[in-house]
């Protein structure tokens, strides 16, 4: 079985977000893409981050964060909302796979906030199963917008923040984890237009939070 050494919290964060200003500068390495990387995780996965993001076409992980095969443990649904499958799979990636870093993804115009701000707003709620996901993000455009921050990017941020401490919240595992110094949790937000990540929330991460 192939050994694949852990990194530290903080040395995860810093390979991620290494990762994305060479994807934002378009001077990508493309690490750990090539037939001798498949080959050497093909017995054994042990990712360094596991990321939950938005199912967004345009997210996709592996790229903008330029890493490759056996990098990163992904679970994406839409709005980044999350059940108890999200919740199975992230303590997974942390539990089993030993993952010390998890972060939450959101991203600028996500159709999933749009939908629950249309919601709020105008009485338009859709039909079927995505209703579901629009009254999972309605909670964080109520908050948003109660403190005074109603712009786009506002909400965004808040929806991210609060999924963080959803996740922590509700797994005791990955809770333990961040409070024993093990593992850390932190929310992005991805802008579309210039692929560039801003820190919204860090939890069992000492790196500074942007105010605005």
């Amino acid at each position: 079985m192939v050994e694949i050494k852990h990194s530290s919290p903080r040395e995860a964060f810093e390979l991620l977000m290494s990762g994305n200003q060479r994807f934002v500068a378009g001077t990508p390495e493309h690490p750990n893409q090539d037939a001798a990387r498949r080959a050497e995780v093909a017995p054994a996965q042990r990712p360094f981050a596991v990321l939950f993001g938005c199912s967004d076409s345009r997210l996709a992980a592996e790229i903008i964060f330029d890493r490759g095969l056996g990098d990163l443990f992904v679970v994406r649904t839409a709005g980044h909302v999350a059940g108890s499958e999200v919740l199975g799979s992230v303590e997974y990636g942390v539990g089993v796979l030993g993952s010390p870093l998890v972060v939450v993804l959101g991203h600028d115009t996500c159709g999933a906030v749009a939908a629950a701000c249309a919601a709020l707003d105008e009485g338009a709620v859709p039909d079927g199963y995505i209703r579901d996901v629009v009254e999972r993000v309605t909670p964080s455009v109520i908050a948003a917008r109660a403190a005074g921050r109603g712009q786009a990017d506002e909400i965004l941020a808040e929806h991210v923040s609060r999924t963080v401490d959803l996740l922590l919240d509700r797994s005791r595992l990955l809770a333990e984890r961040v409070n024993a110094g093990q593992s850390a949790v932190i929310g992005l937000c991805y802008r579309l237009a210039d692929g560039n990540m801003r820190l919204v929330a860090a939890r069992g991460l000492d790196v500074p939070v942007p105010t605005n």
